[in-house]
């Protein structure tokens, strides 16, 4: 389909007759007016910088297009400011004609055809065409250019990723949509543009972006797709760690990660990479009766994100997605009934760690998800609320930074539909930050440390550095924590007391 977007006229009427508009038009010729109507408000607020380009392209005789994620996201009205264009232009004259108009520019993915580049603000990355070749065994092309858009398009990964929008000196023009993106827009269905087991057999990383859009766009997968990543999930073998990584966080930061995690474990992709998440899932039977607890974790995880208030947090909707995944292999069935998951906070833990570990995650990601996930529980030692003021500076200090996640995850963790026991739950909750607010007013708990530092600890004690000193100030750590801030005098009697009663004892 070939239309045109005229930002100045926003109605119907912005598209030419191909589309088939009559007098009354007829349901889907209103909706993609809509949609096409939405995507020319959009690119009003980038019109003067695509005049600018499609001038300069223009004059040096190349095609211009706006293409892929930036139209498809004009169209839904979630235009951001970065915009991908294709160009019969190759990379070399595309720096020639970007260099007197950047005030920056980059190369990295010139080996792909890509030039990046920004002006005021706007951040541009120029592609010539494309007509790529896969050998089906690893997921990298043989990178060839092409001489056509309709070349290029029929390459991507799906068909709403299809459309293109010609840029000329006078901005946004000609609509282009050779295969039904639009249609597949308004359905708001995922489909390939040629047969999927050949799309993924090309890059079967495009398997698990598909489960990134639904969480990121609300999309639901077409059958044949769906059918194809079914018997094609094993393939994601071929794609490195750290791609997968980089996936996974676009689909835990998109809208809706639970829906990308249910397309995920449905279809086998999960079994691929995150197996432990899949494994939370476990048949109810009528003498066991107990929560689904892949059920129960993703409802934990779209609470935990309606508790955000700065933003995604991906290091609380990881630990939030993974904070039970102890409990298949701690499972146990109980006397009279029940069901029992002792430790499973200490086993998910492990869990937790080797499994980012293995995904190539950096040390602290890793170490705060599953610090979190070893930390989700001590809350519900707290009973009554009759922890001591030990105990609290100990929840305290081994959250350290984490404290205001592991407030979130705590409470996103509570899902019980018995409304009394859920507002016991957050009132005991809510008791608990109060006294953490109380202590927190006499004394520094995000910085718990002995009263005397090692220099004072070796003066006093006339040792030299050494295993003596650590022991010495692990026992003041340990009284700070017991008995809060103690005056220098009052430590350092109770340092020589301990030092005469078995300290010295190892040297």
């Amino acid at each position: 389909m070939r239309s045109t977007l005229a930002p100045s006229n926003l109605g119907a009427s912005s598209l030419s007759a191909p589309i088939g508009l009559s007098t009354v038009p007829d349901t889907d010729d209103t909706a993609d007016a809509e949609l096409l109507a939405r995507a020319a408000v959009a690119l009003t607020g980038h019109r003067h910088v695509l005049a600018d380009l499609g001038a300069r392209f223009q004059l040096a005789g190349h095609e211009l297009y706006l293409v892929g994620g930036t139209v498809r996201d004009a169209l839904l009205g979630r235009l951001g400011g970065d915009l991908d264009f294709t160009t019969s232009a190759r990379p070399d004259e595309v720096q020639r004609i970007l260099q007197p108009w950047a005030d920056a520019m980059w190369d990295t993915g010139i080996a792909f055809g890509t030039v990046g580049a920004a002006r005021h603000g706007h951040q541009v990355e120029i592609t010539t065409y494309r007509a790529d070749s896969y050998d089906q065994v690893s997921r990298n092309p043989t990178v060839a250019f092409g001489d056509t858009l309709a070349g290029d398009l029929v390459r991507r990964d799906f068909t709403v990723n299809a459309m293109a929008v010609r840029i000329t000196a006078d901005g946004p023009g000609e609509f282009v949509d050779p295969l039904n993106g639009l249609a597949a827009l308004r359905e708001r269905v995922l489909d390939t543009p040629s047969a999927p087991q050949v799309s993924f057999g090309d890059d079967p990383l495009r398997m698990l972006r598909a489960a990134r859009f639904v969480s990121q766009l609300g999309f639901a997968l077409a059958p044949r797709v769906r059918t194809a990543i079914e018997e094609m999930a094993p393939q994601l073998s071929r794609i490195t760690a750290e791609r997968i990584a980089a996936e996974l966080d676009k689909l835990m930061l998109g809208a809706d990660p639970a829906a990308g995690i249910e397309v995920m474990v449905s279809t086998g992709l999960g079994e691929q990479i995150l197996p432990e998440v899949g494994g939370m899932r476990m048949a109810i039977d009528e003498h066991h009766q107990h929560k689904d607890v892949y059920q129960h974790s993703l409802t934990v995880l779209r609470q935990a994100i309606d508790l955000e208030d700065d933003g995604p947090d991906l290091v609380l909707r990881w630990a939030a997605l993974l904070h039970d995944i102890g409990k298949p292999a701690t499972r146990r069935h109980e006397p009279g009934g029940g069901v029992s998951f002792h430790h499973h906070e200490v086993v998910g833990a492990k869990l937790t760690r080797k499994r980012m570990r293995a995904l190539k995650y950096s040390k602290q990601m890793v170490d705060d998800v599953s610090q979190l996930v070893y930390l989700h529980l001590r809350f519900h030692g707290y009973g009554d609320g009759r922890w001591t003021d030990s105990a609290v500076r100990r929840y305290v200090t081994d959250a350290g930074p984490l404290l205001a996640r592991l407030h979130k995850l705590v409470r996103a963790d509570c899902t019980t539909r018995n409304k009394r026991r859920a507002a016991r739950l957050q009132a005991t909750y809510d008791e608990l930050e109060h006294r953490i607010a109380e202590l927190a007013a006499k004394e520094d708990l995000a910085r718990v440390r002995p009263d005397l530092d090692g220099n004072a600890i070796m003066e006093l004690l006339g040792i030299s550095a050494g295993p003596e000193v650590g022991r010495a100030w692990r026992h003041l750590k340990e009284l700070r924590m017991e008995r809060g801030p103690l005056d220098p005098d009052e430590a350092r009697a109770e340092l020589l007391d301990w030092w005469n009663r078995e300290g010295s004892a190892g040297v």
